[in-house]
């Protein structure tokens, strides 16, 4: 509810264009909120924030601001024009003040202020969707009032200040499809102003804010999805906002001139979580997106696991030639890749990586010789799904089991010809050596994994193992199956015994009977 004075002054300037000047103390009480000038009482900003949207939203249903490209407000109440003519000039440009004003006040210190200034600007949005203050060029043209949402979209996405508690308020109404539509457009157009500016320079908060308003959108799968509209329009066919390809078109632009700036590296890693499944399939051509996944496959570490995701996607489903992809892929293979949070998703892909029956020896055995060097220090539950994917590797190239199956191979590191620090596979001399490293593992101290070892010792199924089941084996999952075990009897004398002392103590006790 608004206080008596402010619903007394909105009263009298809907009431008589005699008092249309006191809309000035409406305005005032805004701007003095925006300038943070003095300590403000938050229930006297959100009053003056109830009234100035009532005000002109009545204005707006009375269709009494001006329509059309706005004259200079000076040159038009001076000039020769009526006086129903200066007023909805006037009052428009007064309108223009608020809409300002309530932009400035999505960045107030009071949540309740950024969230009635929301709303007031959505309820501004849809009323000049259906009352338009722009002239229609010809009948059955379409409007949309693009300039005002982009005031929204600047106040959701600040520069120095995390929104996404706002952003979060704000997306009911992106489940409107043609405001989805204009908001993509506006982050687009925002981002290239933005980032123009700072030379490359990552902005953390504002850069957050963006991938917090674009990342929960929900992008239709077909045309006749194209359903929930704000503004009404009779041939609705007709307008661009109604098909499917200008969605995903303002979809990629938005997405790639977001990616082609330097971000945080905590967003890199949320970006790649949701690339596979929220951003690539909407896109009208995927592989414009190998610019990123370049950047992120080459930051290293748990990013460059996630990069790979994007990175089979576009190499399998649509055609991408990527040079020295195994190259690469073969540098991640360090110590961590057996300790990472992204264990499992990292060698479910290696494992299509190295699907194919297609690559030479020296690659595959290049892989099953890093990966043995470096399991040689991997925990228990790592080696447990590590040896029977290397059997795998065996299954699918039989030519590489030359590496079990050498005799007189090298017995340890001293004679092994291996070159682990080798970049290029093909020069590493992989299939010169032989895999001492799990027979090493057959003396493990755990006994699965030392079982899980031996079985290189044995002749190989033609089946593959199903590792599924193991890329997600953790240390506590190993450390409750073998205290559920049940302990088997173990004989520890040739005699059972038949009692506490046996029966020397039944001869003691019949001497020294005190009867």
């Amino acid at each position: 509810m608004a206080q008596p004075g402010l619903a007394a002054c909105l009263e009298a300037v809907l009431g008589s264009r005699g008092n249309a000047n006191r809309v000035y103390e409406l305005l005032e009480r805004l701007a003095a909120a925006a300038a943070e000038e003095e300590e403000e009482d938050v229930e006297e900003v959100l009053g003056a924030l109830r009234a100035c949207g009532r005000l002109f939203g009545a204005l707006l249903e009375r269709g009494e601001l001006f329509v059309g490209r706005l004259p200079a407000e000076e040159a038009a109440l001076a000039g020769g024009g009526s006086a129903e003519e200066k007023y909805r000039v006037w009052m428009r440009h007064r309108y223009n003040d608020c809409v300002g004003w309530l932009g400035e006040l999505m960045g107030h210190g009071s949540f309740q202020v950024k969230e009635l200034s929301l709303c007031t600007l959505m309820k501004f949005v849809e009323l000049e969707a259906e009352y338009p203050l722009v002239k229609v060029e010809w009948k059955g043209s379409f409007t949309f009032p693009r300039e005002l949402l982009k005031v929204v979209v600047d106040g959701l996405i600040p520069l120095n200040e995390d929104a996404s508690l706002l952003i979060s308020r704000f997306q009911e109404y992106m489940e409107y499809d043609d405001i989805r539509y204009f908001v993509m457009k506006a982050v687009t157009e925002s981002i290239g102003q933005v980032m123009q500016k700072t030379k490359e320079r990552p902005l953390p908060f504002y850069q957050q804010n963006i991938f917090s308003l674009i990342s929960p959108i929900n992008m239709p799968n077909k045309e006749i999805d194209l359903v929930k509209f704000m503004v009404k329009q009779d041939n609705r066919e007709e307008w661009k906002v109604s098909k499917l390809q200008a969605h995903k078109q303002a979809f990629e632009r938005m997405w790639l001139s977001f990616l082609k700036h330097k971000l945080p590296t905590g967003l890199y890693k949320k970006v790649l979580v949701i690339l596979h499944d929220s951003i690539l399939p909407y896109m009208n051509e995927p592989t414009l997106m190998i610019d990123f996944l370049t950047v992120a496959y080459g930051i290293g570490g748990a990013i460059s696991l996630l990069a790979l995701n994007g990175l089979f996607i576009l190499i399998h489903q649509h055609n991408l030639e990527y040079p020295d992809f195994y190259k690469k892929l073969y540098s991640l293979l360090d110590p961590s890749i057996y300790h990472v949070k992204y264990r499992a998703r990292f060698f479910h892909l290696l494992d299509l990586f190295l699907s194919s029956s297609h690559l030479p020896a020296y690659l595959v055995a290049a892989f099953i010789k890093r990966l043995s060097r470096l399991a040689l220090t991997a925990p228990p539950e790592a080696l447990l799904m590590v040896i029977p994917f290397i059997c795998n590797l065996f299954r699918r190239h039989p030519a590489c089991k030359v590496l079990v199956h050498r005799p007189n191979g090298p017995g340890d590191l001293s004679e092994d010809p291996y070159i682990m620090e080798q970049e290029e596979p093909s020069e590493s001399r992989a299939l010169e050596s032989s895999l001492w490293e799990l027979q090493s593992l057959q003396n493990h101290y755990h006994p699965d994994v030392a079982r899980a070892a031996a079985i290189l010792n044995l002749s190989l199924s033609e089946i593959e193992d199903d590792i599924s089941g193991l890329l997600e084996l953790s240390a506590s999952e190993l450390f409750d199956k073998e205290v559920k075990k049940s302990a088997a009897t173990v004989p520890l004398e040739f005699e059972q015994v038949r009692g506490l002392f046996g029966k020397k103590n039944d001869i003691f006790a019949e001497h020294f009977s005190l009867d």
